[in-house]
């Protein structure tokens, strides 16, 4: 990623201020403190929350709803005269006000955008920020009144022309995530460097406990089973569609098959090609830099491994259609995709959040029965299998969470700012947040032509 704010400041252009603002505080919770000045032109969401009369009164309206809410949550939430909102108990997640004026401005101003942009700039803090995020996560549907939910799309952002996945746009989209900087992925993922889901065996034990130690065998689990489901094995011709960082193709080359994998990450395509060079397999696997529309050849399998999520909802026809375009007869496709309930997402799709602005420009997660609906409708492929896997997910991102926040000196000395850290965070919190909660889900879905050929 490329990180761009409002005026097209890139994350690279912040971690290089960064360098001179010293390394980052602690709260005390784990979370890296935010610098007393924040620059204005590296984050100008942040930086200062939003003034004047209209400001004002928004701000007085969302801080009345949010009050409103959490009275009913099970949270605590502290403000600094010692006021505490909310019917959580002893073990309840905590969040604490620092300055809740400027927390009602931004969520007035920007919803839930100012929600994320709140505690980038630290007007609030949580020991336990997954289990705040879940709570509301849990909640969503209720939060804010039915009467106002509906207004809400009159005022609320909509998605920039310029970050919908057209073909112009979707380069600049997929990099402004992943070729952030490979040595901040490295900081906090395991050795296969996989960016998804893993999948634990059961002998891992709980996954509320499972270690650091086995996420990289877990990784390798979940690609596996992806393969077997493709029926990838020696002489198979396979596309992967989103290369990561190459470990797919590696475990594809190793049994055999040959790989034609795309990639919209000049980042990920070098060192995908580099591991797979010291593997030995350059023969085997080609990674190119393609738009997965561009991909022409036939092949016996595709897999794909949570790109779908970038692909944009007005594109999901193309997606399936380039699939079902490529794939030989008798060919298999499995996809491993984050999901949302079908409601959630006809709601949502024409949002645009704090995850759109700071993480994943041009990103929307499908439902099951989107994947399903727009594969019969637009092409001869079909839902034949699919596995639910959302627990394995809560635990992937605890894992990658915690190496994060003990990682925070190393990724300050790539240049990475406080404010740039809390943001991560928030994203990483906020994900597993959606997966302890149930509102996410992440699918392992198996497709074929079998109704075709009745």
């Amino acid at each position: 990623m490329t990180m761009t704010d409002d005026n097209g400041t890139t994350a690279a252009a912040a971690g290089a201020h960064a360098a001179t603002s010293g390394a980052a505080a602690w709260t005390g919770t784990g979370v890296p403190a935010s610098p007393a000045t924040i620059d204005p032109e590296i984050w100008p969401g942040v930086a200062q929350p939003p003034s004047g009369a209209k400001a004002l009164v928004a701000g007085k309206a969302a801080g009345l709803l949010f009050k409103g809410a959490v009275k009913r949550l099970p949270i605590r939430v502290v403000y600094p005269d010692g006021t505490i909102l909310g019917i959580g108990g002893a073990d309840a997640p905590v969040l604490t006000m620092i300055r809740p004026d400027a927390f009602e401005a931004r969520i007035g101003d920007n919803g839930l955008i100012g929600l994320g942009e709140s505690f980038m700039a630290g007007d609030w803090e949580a020991s336990d920020l997954a289990g705040v995020l879940e709570v509301f996560a849990a909640s969503v549907d209720t939060l804010i009144p039915m009467p106002l939910q509906k207004l809400r799309t009159l005022y609320l952002p909509r998605t920039p022309r310029q970050e919908r996945n057209a073909e112009q746009n979707t380069r600049s989209n997929i990099s402004r995530h992943y070729d952030l900087s490979n040595d901040l992925f490295s900081n906090f993922l395991d050795t296969t460097m996989s960016y998804s889901s893993a999948l634990f065996p059961a002998e891992a034990g709980h996954l509320a406990t499972v270690g650091f130690e086995g996420l990289a065998a877990a990784q390798q689990a979940k690609i596996d089973r992806l393969l077997d489901r493709a029926g990838v094995g020696a002489g198979t011709r396979l596309l992967e569609i989103g290369t990561g960082w190459g470990e797919l193709a590696l475990r594809a080359a190793a049994r055999g098959a040959t790989v034609y994998s795309v990639t919209l990450s000049s980042e990920q395509q070098a060192l995908a090609q580099d591991r797979i060079a010291a593997a030995g397999y350059a023969d085997q696997v080609t990674v190119a830099l393609q738009d997965y529309r561009a991909v022409e050849g036939e092949f016996d399998a595709v897999v794909s491994v949570e790109m779908i999520e970038a692909v944009g909802y007005e594109y999901w026809p193309i997606y399936f259609q380039t699939i079902d375009r490529v794939l030989a007869p008798g060919g298999k496709v499995a996809i491993q995709a984050i999901t949302m309930p079908h409601g959630r997402m006809l709601a949502t799709r024409n949002a645009y959040t704090w995850v759109h602005k700071y993480i994943f420009p041009g990103g929307f997660l499908p439902s099951v029965r989107a994947i399903e609906s727009v594969t019969q409708k637009h092409t001869t492929l079909r839902v034949r299998e699919r596995m639910g896997m959302g627990d394995h997910y809560a635990a992937t991102l605890r894992l990658w969470e915690e190496r994060f926040m003990a990682r925070s000196q190393e990724v300050g000395e790539l240049g990475f700012d406080p404010v740039f850290q809390r943001m991560w965070l928030f994203y990483l919190c906020y994900s597993r947040a959606g997966f302890q909660s149930g509102y996410l889900d992440v699918q392992q879905v198996v497709l074929d032509r079998r109704e075709a050929q009745l």
